[in-house]
């Protein structure tokens, strides 16, 4: 568990979720950019007002369907498709009798489409097991219904989980064609383990994995290019950069091909980071740009430091992670990241070049609770909403 004790007991469910931190300090890097003038923006409930059961994520398969895919934590997949504003709604896919959700971040936490899903039907989930973590491909049923097939599951890649939060979750290709992996630092709180500097380890990480060749008795290979390929020291060759303590949610920026991850917090910071190959973020030996083990002194040398930060209002905090905006309704948020706080409500945009410093701003609406976001094919984006709710993103129109 966590170290800071809140007032509210429900509060600690939700923020638990996702990887919660807390404590009211100053803050080490500027503080959350003051809201300016924006254009008007407005949360509206999506899928003409259909809940789901805890929705931790909303996905399209790329295939030019136009159909999204919510991903429900007991471990169910919803398919909307047709008229989003009325959708048809299925499930796509059933699998709790393998998920355990029984702790408040543990459940099926992600779902990545195979680049070519289109003609292959393969898909790739994120789970958690009575053991630990499990990443399995899933194909498509072979009556033609376009639905999931429970039968068609083959494990890609598991790893034992030593405490039941700080599970990560999200996966996700990138355009290189390989499987990415989010992966917390293990649980409970401080990363007693020492997992996220643990070469080792595959906790506190960022995995790169190559689904479509197999090696030996594994599902997968590892791509030539990841930094510890073949190393002579024992570090796990699926690593891509490390130092992390709760990555819930990541996504790449779909012009810029840039990694942004969204690090859920100790007690003093919540992180935003550009990840790169082979980079350290720092987890434990930093939080953020502070040192949390040492308090003071600690070695900063060859850490990467987040590209923005900010504190925790009140009785809490908890980043979620979203997505450089790339659709088209609203011109003035294009090529800007767009984040959330789970427990306060503050959503922002970051703006970031990659040479200048990143610039946020604090959007002139709120909505407590995001679990996480998603996109569709045009690039718009949702929320899921912890309450079974997922709102959609839009401009005020006159």
């Amino acid at each position: 568990m966590l170290s800071k004790t809140f007032r509210l007991s429900m509060l600690i469910v939700m923020i638990l979720i996702i990887g919660s931190c807390s404590s009211n300090t100053d803050n080490p890097s500027g503080i959350a950019g003051d809201v300016i003038h924006q254009d008007q923006l407005q949360l509206l409930d999506a899928f003409g007002g259909e809940t789901f059961e805890i929705p931790v994520g909303v996905r399209h398969a790329g295939d030019g369907s136009g159909s999204l895919y919510v991903v429900e934590k007991p471990g169910i997949i919803s398919v909307l498709s047709g008229n989003l504003d009325d959708p048809r709604r299925e499930i796509f896919i059933d699998i709790r009798d393998k998920v355990n959700s029984r702790g408040n971040e543990q459940g099926l936490l992600g779902l990545a489409f195979h680049p070519d899903y289109k003609n292959n039907g393969k898909f790739y989930v994120n789970y958690t097991s009575n053991v630990g973590t499990v990443i399995e491909s899933y194909e498509l049923r072979l009556d033609g219904s376009k639905l999931g097939d429970p039968a068609s599951g083959v494990i890609i890649l598991t790893f034992n989980q030593p405490f039941n939060n700080h599970n990560g979750g999200e996966v996700s290709f990138g355009a290189d064609g390989y499987l990415y992996i989010a992966t917390g630092d293990g649980g409970s709180g401080g990363d007693p383990l020492g997992n996220g500097q643990n070469l080792d380890s595959l906790l506190g990480k960022i995995l790169r994995i190559n689904v479509d060749q197999t090696n030996g008795d594994k599902n997968y290979s590892i791509p030539e290019d990841n930094p510890y390929y073949m190393n002579k020291a024992g570090y796990r060759e699926e690593i891509y950069a490390y130092g992390l303590r709760n990555p819930w949610r990541f996504s790449f920026d779909k012009v810029t091909g840039k990694l942004w991850a969204a690090d859920v917090g100790q007690n003093t910071v919540e992180e935003i980071d550009i990840i790169e190959k082979g980079h350290n973020y720092g987890w434990s030996t930093m939080e953020g740009s502070l040192c949390f083990n040492p308090k003071k002194g600690c070695e900063q040398a060859d850490l990467s430091a987040p590209i923005w930060e900010y504190n925790p209002e009140n009785s809490g905090a908890s980043i979620t992670g979203g997505y450089v905006y790339r659709g088209k309704e609203i011109p003035s948020l294009v090529g800007k990241y767009i984040f959330a706080d789970f427990v306060d409500g503050r959503i922002w945009t970051l703006s970031y070049d990659g040479m200048n410093t990143a610039t946020a701003e604090k959007l002139e609406l709120e909505e407590f609770n995001i679990t996480s976001f998603g996109e569709d094919e045009e690039g718009e984006l949702y929320a899921c909403l912890y309450d079974g709710r997922i709102v959609r993103l839009s401009s005020i129109t006159e």
